[in-house]
């Protein structure tokens, strides 16, 4: 069980098919799911999940696309990548190793992220920064390491219309909040056994909440 804020929700269009609906913004029935895509995958490639679905959704009428683990994953990664560049535009966010070592030291960095292709040294020399000067409530709650991003610096970049993104630091508190929120919610569904998990696929056990308002 979690909130709604840390499911991912499924809406059912017109026809009767199902897509993702992370941001929560679609109109009509949704049905909110807590698995990660292992699970999600084979409750679908099995049936269960279609089950599960037309019961949430009070209907017989559900048609599941056979893809539908890896539309949501894409869902989840442009959420969280349209969030970094958000924060970039709002000045919430600054790169560039020099840059963000300079504020880890001075407690000005909520959040540290690093591309998953940075080099381990360079991890190290900012994580020890953040270590030294970031807020130890925040600091600690992270491990004392930054988070690594599920993509490479070329996606970073792009995202963020810089060149050359290899590590990010929010420097805003509320904008650490979000980027946090949206890139846990993504490694969650992405990344086995770190998911909030609602059913066992393996057993057989499979749900889905509905939501039966109607927006």
């Amino acid at each position: 069980m979690a909130s709604r804020e840390d499911l991912i929700r499924l809406a059912l269009g017109p026809d009767g098919s199902v897509a993702p609906d992370v941001r929560a913004r679609a109109p009509g029935r949704g049905a909110w799911i807590g698995v990660g895509r292992v699970e999600l995958d084979e409750a679908n490639a099995k049936g269960r999940l279609k089950g599960a679905l037309a019961r949430a959704f009070k209907t017989k009428d559900v048609e599941v696309p056979a893809d539908l683990g890896e539309r949501i994953a894409q869902a989840l990664r442009q959420a969280t990548l349209d969030r970094l560049g958000m924060e970039a535009r709002s000045g919430n966010l600054i790169n560039g190793s020099d840059r963000v070592e300079t504020a880890a030291r001075q407690g000005s960095v909520q959040l540290l992220i690093h591309a998953a292709d940075a080099g381990e040294d360079g991890r190290r020399k900012l994580d020890q920064a953040w270590r030294v000067g970031g807020p130890d409530e925040i600091v600690n709650k992270n491990g004392g390491q930054g988070l690594l991003f599920p993509e490479e610096r070329t996606i970073l970049s792009m995202a963020l219309g810089r060149e050359n993104v290899v590590h990010i630091a929010l420097t805003d508190r509320a904008a650490a909040a979000r980027v946090l929120h949206a890139l846990s919610r993504w490694r969650a569904f992405i990344e086995p056994r770190a998911g909030l998990e609602r059913g066992d696929a393996a057993s057989g056990r499979y749900s889905a909440e509905a939501d039966l308002t109607k927006e």
